[in-house]
């Protein structure tokens, strides 16, 4: 390693090291810092919270995974705080069972419910209660992908901070505006902003490719296996179905979001 990365890194012995209990929290409870931080780790994801903007206030280094501060140091900021760890110090911080060996705190990029709505004309993606961190992923990979302006997560849904949801984004979790809030207040101000609220069902609802999805949308995505409760159903402006072999019960949660943001996007091309 270069003698000039290697002095950026300070060791640290303890597991009781303040950085590294705030790291260890923040895994496994996918949430944020008491400073408002993320914890990510891996050299592809780390690369890509860099490549989005997001700052990276602090890096860690397992013993074996130290040579990959020749690369990741150069891009982060000197004022970062640079750890190196024994590796069963850094497996206690970390969740995944065999470790790249290199883990970061960031700043994600702070987004307001109103900054989302006031877009013009916005493709918005709402999950209720939707549980799985892959499907979560793949649908903020999949709306960055078609055009969505932003992700609105309600009640019951994983936490965006939740390592494999970032995995499965693909970058895509540190670029969508992506903000939390309660889905009653998001279904009043969606109103007023005159943007349609569109629930998906497997069974009932206009067939989606008959569907206007041009103008201001909000697409709910429910729940994987139960879909979305009746009160929600009961304030959406219309159903949305997407016809399918009646062999098949329904569709992944994941798939269908990525069906009807794919169809939104054709309409929105023609319409633009």
């Amino acid at each position: 390693m270069n003698q000039r990365h290697h002095d950026r890194l300070r060791r640290v012995a303890s597991r009781q090291n303040a950085l590294l209990k705030s790291m260890r929290q923040a895994f496994a409870h996918t949430e944020t810092t008491e400073q408002g931080l993320v914890a990510i780790e891996g050299v592809k994801t780390i690369d890509e919270a860099i490549r989005s903007g997001l700052k990276v206030h602090a890096v860690v280094f397992s013993d074996a995974g130290a040579a990959r501060a020749e690369h990741l140091l150069p891009q982060i900021p000197k004022a970062a705080e640079a750890l190196v760890v024994a590796d069963d110090i850094f497996k206690s911080v970390v969740e995944t069972r065999t470790p790249q060996g290199v883990a970061a705190l960031v700043e994600f990029k702070s987004h307001t419910l109103e900054s989302v709505l006031s877009m013009s004309d916005p493709l918005l993606v709402i999950a209720h209660g939707l549980q799985d961190p892959g499907n979560l992923g793949t649908i903020t990979r999949t709306a960055e992908a078609f055009g969505a302006a932003g992700l609105i997560l309600c009640e019951g849904t994983v936490s965006r901070y939740n390592a494999k949801t970032i995995r499965a984004s693909a970058g895509s979790s540190f670029r969508l505006p992506t903000v939390t809030a309660k889905f009653d207040a998001v279904a009043s101000r969606v109103r007023e902003h005159g943007i349609r609220l569109l629930g998906t069902s497997s069974h009932e609802g206009s067939a989606l490719p008959e569907t206007d999805l041009r103008g201001g949308v909000a697409i709910v995505i429910g729940n994987e296996g139960a879909g979305l409760p009746k009160p929600v159903v009961a304030r959406l402006d219309a159903l949305l179905t997407i016809p399918h072999s009646s062999q098949v019960e329904s569709l992944n949660a994941a798939m269908a979001a990525s069906l009807i943001l794919y169809e939104a996007s054709r309409q929105r091309r023609t319409y633009l």
